[in-house]
């Protein structure tokens, strides 16, 4: 019961909230109500059974509270806006029927999300207010301490309120790039989660579904907006998200060790998925609107699309990873192209675009940059060039499962040399 009771709170918190900070303004406030709703729902629904609307169970009980707790705070003869929401929440008769109530869940995300905020707190606050994540699940995601990311949360809440930052859909004329920050922002959640930068993971599946989940969230609030234009970059994202996640459960194996793209077992990539994701991005592509995310998600189409690794169309990704590249710049994607025109063209093209690549020293300390040359270069049988750059990129990763693919890797260089 205490997993049903956590889970439903994390799919209705975030409503929950919203609604309430629309009357209060104060996050910390509606906040602490919604733990007292869950505390009440703890000790009651074991015994009194789950309410037939938890939804509008918790929203009355979570009002209750924030109204006990208003009535407690002996400043609020400072706090007129406050002391008026109190009012019209002991007047509100706010239907139990939850799906009534109107959705201010678009106006939260772009609250959490405001350009005034720094990156990491959008993130945090994100995942803290729309995921009904807690405050220690937020620090061991990220593997920051607590009381840092405690700071973060605060510090955030109170540059909203000190700072005024509006709780409302942006306007029209500076929409776009609003959105553009909330989705960079759930890019970052996903991509956390796919590939941990650190730790005994590979992934955390957790975070990539979380930031799938508010995906679709966003994109289902644009859709009720009838005078908001549709996006297909929001389509786009939700399409890569879902692709990209599709071959989760085939990027390790049994004993937890990192299988590569070319080894795996393509009948464990999840079909629903990858049928999801190709219906969303030709429903954006038809848009003729093509942004970042839609190019990264036909890349991922394409090998979700070949049964066999010989399939994968590499002529096809390396022109989509140089159009991405002139859309925004970034050496990362320049080393994707590379290994893409690698498997295309032949490896002394895509060695050329990765030693260009390696003399500018953009990406010296990026692990990946040294694991795909030392890819190609055990390709080709060029053993002791392959063990360096193998030995370079261990240096850096700091992932366990990477770092053992890595050296298993080594073992089998070590393995033809010897032989």
């Amino acid at each position: 019961m205490q997993d049903f009771i956590a889970q439903t709170f994390q799919q209705e918190a975030g409503r929950v909230i919203a609604l309430l900070y629309n009357y209060i303004g104060d996050f910390e406030l509606v906040e602490d109500a919604v733990q007292d709703a869950m505390v009440l729902a703890l000790e009651r629904w074991p015994v009194d059974g789950t309410p037939r609307n938890p939804g509008g169970w918790i929203l009355t009980v979570a009002r209750n509270k924030a109204i006990d707790r208003l009535r407690r705070d002996k400043t609020l003869e400072r706090k007129k806006s406050t002391l008026k929401a109190l009012i019209d929440l002991e007047r509100e008769d706010m239907p139990m029927d939850f799906d009534a109530i109107p959705d201010e869940r678009l106006k939260l995300i772009f609250t959490c999300c405001h350009p005034a905020l720094a990156k990491e707190a959008q993130v945090a606050l994100t995942l803290q207010t729309l995921g009904g994540l807690t405050t220690p699940e937020i620090a061991t995601a990220f593997l920051v301490p607590l009381p840092t990311m405690a700071q973060r949360l605060v510090r955030a809440k109170r540059k909203i309120r000190d700072a005024g930052i509006p709780y409302q859909v942006p306007s029209l004329d500076i929409l776009a790039a609003r959105v553009d920050s909330v989705l960079s922002v759930l890019y970052l959640i996903f991509n956390a989660g796919y590939i941990a930068p650190v730790g005994d993971q590979l992934m955390r599946l957790d975070l990539c579904a979380e930031a799938t989940r508010l995906a679709r969230i966003l994109m289902a609030l644009l859709e009720k907006e009838p005078t908001l234009p549709d996006n297909p970059e929001v389509m786009g994202l939700l399409a890569l998200m879902l692709l990209h996640d599709s071959r989760a459960q085939a990027r390790v194996d049994a004993q937890g060790e990192l299988v590569p793209l070319e080894a795996q077992d393509r009948t464990r990539w999840d079909q629903a998925k990858i049928t999801e994701g190709l219906a969303l991005l030709d429903r954006a592509l038809r848009m003729q609107r093509p942004g970042p995310y839609q190019l990264q998600a036909a890349i991922s189409a394409l090998h979700a699309q070949a049964k066999q690794p010989q399939d994968t169309d590499w002529a096809q990704i390396a022109v989509l990873y140089e159009l991405l590249h002139r859309m925004i710049p970034s050496p990362v994607i320049e080393l994707n192209r590379a290994v893409a025109v690698a498997m295309a063209a032949g490896i002394e093209q895509g060695m050329a675009l990765l030693d260009a690549l390696e003399q500018r020293g953009e990406l010296q300390d990026y692990y990946l940059l040294h694991a795909a040359r030392a890819d190609l270069l055990r390709r080709t049988g060029q053993w002791d060039a392959a063990r360096s750059a193998y030995l370079r990129a261990l240096d850096l990763c700091q992932n366990h499962t990477e770092r053992a693919f890595l050296t298993r890797r080594l073992t089998e260089i070590d393995q033809q040399t010897q032989g």
